[in-house]
């Protein structure tokens, strides 16, 4: 995986963690700098941790099952794009508390990070270096996380529901790439 489906990989992944930032920027009375730190903060490092534990768990059964991991990856995220598809096109806009309180953050933080949990997994089976993967992952998240509760706090809601659908599609690409690639259907990828 290069630098690139990295990046792309990042960015979809936070798209749940950017939906939720938004919410929490539209419902601050006064947005603080401090605001955006505290979010980003929680969506990044759980966003790393989470892939984290999953190539963990990945790695101690890779071996087994790796005639198999490109068809395993696609799954993975076809689900969990198709989830975040799913769920752009809900009515449901959810609850917009202003607390920054530490439970409901990490709630929140698990929550939007569960499929970062699957990815890494796929990391394990496609033999990915992990340290500077969800270092990346994190950073991005978190300036991604940052920036949508301003984004919140200036135009609402308006974007929520395009971010959850732009990552959706972005994830199933990214597994359909990962399994022409295995087959040899996509030299050009």
């Amino acid at each position: 995986m290069g630098l690139f489906d990295l990046f792309i990989l990042a960015v979809g992944l936070s798209m749940d963690a950017l939906a939720v930032a938004i919410c929490k920027g539209l419902s601050q009375p006064k947005l603080k700098l401090s605001h955006c730190l505290i979010v980003g903060a929680w969506f990044g490092a759980f966003q790393a941790l989470m892939p984290l534990i999953g190539w963990l768990l990945g790695s101690a059964f890779a071996d087994m099952i790796s005639s198999i991991d490109h068809w395993v990856a696609f799954v993975l995220l076809l689900i969990i794009g198709g989830n975040m598809v799913r769920e752009s096109f809900s009515q449901e806009d959810g609850d917009c508390d202003p607390s920054l309180a530490p439970l409901g953050m990490l709630l929140l933080a698990v929550a939007t990070s569960i499929d970062a949990l699957a990815v890494g997994v796929t990391f394990a089976f496609l033999g990915v270096d992990i340290v500077p993967a969800v270092l990346f992952i994190g950073v991005c998240t978190f300036v991604i996380s940052a920036v949508g509760v301003k984004i919140g706090s200036v135009f609402g809601m308006r974007y929520r529901s395009r971010a959850e659908l732009a990552g959706g599609v972005v994830l199933i690409l990214i597994g359909l790439k990962i399994l022409l690639e295995h087959l040899g259907l996509a030299p050009w990828l």
